[in-house]
């Protein structure tokens, strides 16, 4: 009886902690119905939720727009989902000029929540259907954060479809990911158990990332079109190291346009909106 009162606390603990990684709030995601309703209430357009397969991943995204417009493609962070872009799809200014997609990375939202693609270059091949199908005239690509080499890689393997990149805090240098002891307990079976599915898959495809970032260092010369960096000077996640990194490696950039933001932090994203929207519609 008193082996079994010892560990009750710990067990209940451990019960717990199952439960709240399990809770919603901890997905980082909004459900399709949420978004639709949320977007149209401001826009008066019924946005789209759409899915693929892509080899074993399936990906869903939400577009809103006309088709015949340039596309605005939006990458999400780590963690986060398609709904880190809702306030963008609800803008009047960009819808005017372009179609809106923001995807669900690999192993976030519904694209195989807690499934991790470690691979940027796979990553980066998992948004190749939604080019073909959608690129018009022009395709910009926005990313924040992770979604900041996502997007690099993309324009890396597919220039021919892409016209212009906005990297948001996107943290793009390998000799400026940090090396925080405590990534490597957390992927121990135990302990993996007991995350939420998308803390899992952050840390998870970060705890690789500087190594993916290392296998892009011969390509940075294959990026030619027009790339704006926005990038926080107080952002203690991604430092403001990464925006000259930008501008030492896009040597063949038609145009590098850096935006140093006095005073801003990681989540300039949300914050300066503005910004970021004027940034794509420059681009186009």
């Amino acid at each position: 009886m008193r082996i079994k009162k010892r560990y009750l606390i710990p067990l209940s603990l451990i019960i717990t902690l199952y439960g709240v990684a399990r809770l919603e709030l901890f997905a980082f995601r909004e459900s399709p119905k949420k978004q639709i309703t949320a977007i149209k209430a401001v826009t008066k357009i019924t946005p789209t939720i759409q899915c693929y397969e892509i080899g074993k991943q399936r990906i869903q995204y939400t577009h809103i727009g006309d088709t015949t417009l340039p596309l605005a493609l939006l990458v999400h962070g780590s963690p986060g989902s398609s709904s880190a872009f809702m306030n963008y799809m609800q803008d009047s200014q960009l819808l005017a000029k372009v179609q809106l997609i923001a995807v669900d990375r690999p192993g976030f939202g519904y694209s195989n929540l807690g499934k991790t693609q470690r691979s940027l270059k796979m990553q980066a091949k998992a948004f190749l259907p939604i080019l073909e199908k959608y690129s018009t005239n022009k395709t910009i690509l926005v990313g924040h954060s992770f979604g900041g080499p996502v997007i690099s890689r993309m324009a890396m393997d597919f220039p021919d479809l892409i016209n212009g990149l906005v990297i948001v805090a996107g943290s793009i240098d390998p000799d400026l990911e940090p090396n925080e002891w405590w990534r490597k307990p957390l992927n121990w079976r135990i302990l993996r158990w007991l995350l939420p599915k998308a803390l899992r898959v952050c840390n998870q495809e970060i705890l690789p990332l500087e190594g993916e970032l290392r296998k892009m260092l011969p390509l940075w010369e294959k990026i030619k079109m027009p790339v704006t960096v926005i990038q926080g000077e107080l952002d203690n996640l991604v430092p403001k190291g990464n925006a000259d990194f930008a501008k030492k490696m896009l040597v063949n950039s038609k145009k590098v346009k850096i935006d140093m933001v006095e005073g801003g932090n990681h989540f300039i994203l949300w914050s300066l909106q503005d910004k970021v929207v004027a940034a794509i519609m420059e681009l186009l």
